[in-house]
């Protein structure tokens, strides 16, 4: 275990926080992802989620090498990962119709919402993910319940501003 991959796992220690890590972990990542979004746009918060997916896995790798619990509540890095896939249509949104992003503010809800729903309730893939174990099974759950939260989001879009014109 090094210091560097314990401050990736952890999110700079946010999964040291209780109760619950995850949501957390969650809630840290929604202000990181706007810092992004506002400095690069689409394409630097595009570029942290696969960062934090590689970093994520590798850190993850470090963090739980030799021990029993191959999904320790602190690391929270998954959950940034996958709250940040969440929040890419809203992303998306913003940069097609030059809104501010944070104008969005329900696709924030709803991607927060949803992606802590997939999560905690593992329905699915996002379950079979998680049975997984190992480094790539603590990512990939939390990046499938991310996909899954991201078309919650984009349907929520969809019906708000192309059924209903809002």
């Amino acid at each position: 275990m090094s210091t560097a991959s314990h401050l990736i796992a952890t999110f700079f220690y946010v999964g040291h926080l209780k109760p619950a890590p995850g949501t957390w972990g969650s809630l840290a990542a929604l202000p990181i992802g706007w810092a992004l979004f506002t400095l690069g746009g689409l394409p630097l918060f595009s570029a942290g989620i696969v960062l934090a997916c590689a970093l994520g896995w590798w850190a993850t790798a470090l963090e739980t090498k030799g021990k029993a619990d191959h999904d320790p509540s602190e690391i929270v890095i998954d959950e940034v990962a996958g709250q940040w896939i969440a929040l890419l249509p809203v992303m998306i949104g913003a940069s097609h119709s030059g809104a501010g992003v944070l104008a969005l503010w329900p696709g924030w809800v709803t991607a927060f919402v949803a992606f802590r729903l997939f999560d905690i309730t593992k329905l699915g893939p996002v379950g079979w993910a998680d049975r997984q174990y190992g480094p790539l099974g603590v990512m990939l759950d939390d990046v499938i319940a991310g996909v899954f939260a991201a078309l919650v989001v984009g349907l929520g879009a969809y019906i708000s501003h192309g059924v209903l014109g809002v």
